[in-house]
């Protein structure tokens, strides 16, 4: 009975599952290719020509100042890097504890982690303002003799990020090779050649099972404390610092918390695309959309624990620095955005309490897009109230990002929805072989 649940339509037969998959990778219609362009066009619109033109004219043409050396950019890389968390953790999670729901939607949960880290990893470029010299953030010798600090935990982003970046692509390239072979083996021509080299050889003895299961455990139990430390690196670029706002010690649950908050809400928004355009309603369903709901109430109310915290021990030091930065934040040209943000990722999520919210994926959609909404704010707000309203008065000044910034945000969204499209015609979206797994077994040779 408890696999029947994760079916809406009723249990697939192994045929099945290999054709519902493997149409999605090659049946391809005129709305995917007008999708596709309308996604390329807005990149290349709203991100590589501005960023060109900042570029050309210099990293002036951006909102930051003397005041607020760190803007838009940073915010945005800092929640591109929190979307990433849930993908990789969460199936890393669920796979150690064997939960078969995971098993249709693991896969592009992986893959908006990957994406996710591409687009802040650009984020970083941008940032930087001239790009041809990020090479000196390399511990390489240099013609200007600079080396990096490596006490600095902007370096240890640099490693981090890289390390997650780097694990990650194994863990979902190594899950993917059953379902290259599978691909193979129901494709012709030039694509099969494809999928022959990607599925190195695969046959599916029992050797070679035994062996992906016990490395995907091994980089499951790896990849858990290592996107922790990731986010807890990039919480450490703020909290290092002694700017009001910014010091603080709960910043590294506190960023988190966020990032999986946010990834979580990402993935039901991924999710329902899935079911919507790619016809996955059979094995993407109630019991899923139950358990993401119920996994964002339960983030939801330990993010907004954290947020008192963070109120009320900025309050309680008595410092006048600290007063005056909530008082900013609180009432100040950004407080709009910082109720907005309150609403959205505290209020709103308790909704999904009431199980005819939780179990409706149009509600659910509209829920997951305004927690990102206000994930979004956070992070700028961290930014944009912190460095411009320092220790004293005479070095407060105001941030608000430019034209160029904002379009560039928007085509990082773009950015990402490019490479997933491109995703969901290379990589089987939902997994093959793990699906198969949850079918009953006492059913199994009648549908074969």
């Amino acid at each position: 009975m408890v696999m029947k649940k994760l079916f809406d339509h009723g249990e697939p037969s192994y045929e099945q599952v290999n054709q519902d998959v493997i149409k999605s990778l090659i049946e391809t219609g005129p709305k995917y290719w007008m999708l596709l362009a309308t996604t390329v066009g807005i990149t290349v619109v709203c991100f590589i020509v501005p960023w060109m033109y900042q570029i050309h004219m210099g990293v002036g043409v951006a909102g930051m100042n003397r005041n607020a050396v760190w803007g838009t950019y940073l915010s945005n890389f800092i929640f591109w890097i929190g979307l990433s968390h849930s993908g990789t953790l969460l199936s890393a999670v669920l796979h150690i504890t064997q939960s078969d729901w995971r098993k249709s939607i693991y896969r592009s949960a992986e893959a908006m982690t990957l994406f996710s880290l591409m687009v802040a990893a650009t984020f970083v470029m941008v940032h930087v303002g001239r790009l041809w010299f990020i090479h000196w953030s390399f511990p390489i010798p240099n013609p200007m003799g600079l080396w990096p600090n490596f006490r600095s935990p902007i370096m240890f982003d640099v490693m981090a990020i890289t390390t997650y970046l780097t694990a990650s692509s194994i863990f979902i390239y190594m899950g993917s090779v059953p379902d290259f072979a599978a691909v193979r083996d129901y494709s012709s021509g030039l694509r099969r050649r494809i999928y022959t080299v990607l599925s190195f050889g695969w046959r599916g003895t029992s050797k070679e099972w035994h062996t992906l299961g016990w490395a995907y455990t091994f980089f499951a139990v790896l990849v858990i404390p290592l996107a922790v430390s990731v986010h807890s690196i990039v919480s450490w670029d703020f909290a290092l610092s002694t700017v009001p706002g910014l010091h603080q010690t709960i910043f590294a649950p506190y960023f988190v918390c966020g990032a999986i908050y946010s990834g979580t809400a990402g993935i039901v928004t991924v999710m329902y695309c899935l079911r919507r355009f790619l016809g996955f309603e059979r094995y993407i369903g109630k019991i899923h959309v139950d358990y993401l709901g119920k996994l964002l109430i339960a983030l939801s109310m330990i993010w907004t624990y954290i947020n008192i915290m963070e109120l009320f021990t900025g309050w309680y030091s008595g410092s006048s620095a600290e007063i005056e930065f909530l008082k900013f934040r609180l009432f100040g040209f950004y407080a709009p955005m910082y109720w907005e943000m309150i609403l959205f990722c505290a209020f709103v999520p308790l909704l999904m309490l009431f199980k005819s919210v939780r179990l409706n994926w149009n509600r659910m959609l509209v829920i997951s897009i305004l927690i990102n909404i206000g994930m979004l704010s956070e992070r700028f707000i961290i930014v944009s109230t912190s460095l411009p309203r320092k220790l004293l008065p005479d070095s407060y000044g105001f941030y608000f990002p430019s034209p160029a910034e904002i379009s560039i945000t928007v085509g990082s969204f773009a950015m990402f929805a490019t490479l997933f499209l491109i995703f969901i015609k290379v990589f089987p979206a939902v997994s093959i072989y793990e699906v198969k797994e949850t079918l009953n077994p006492l059913r199994r040779a009648e549908k074969t």
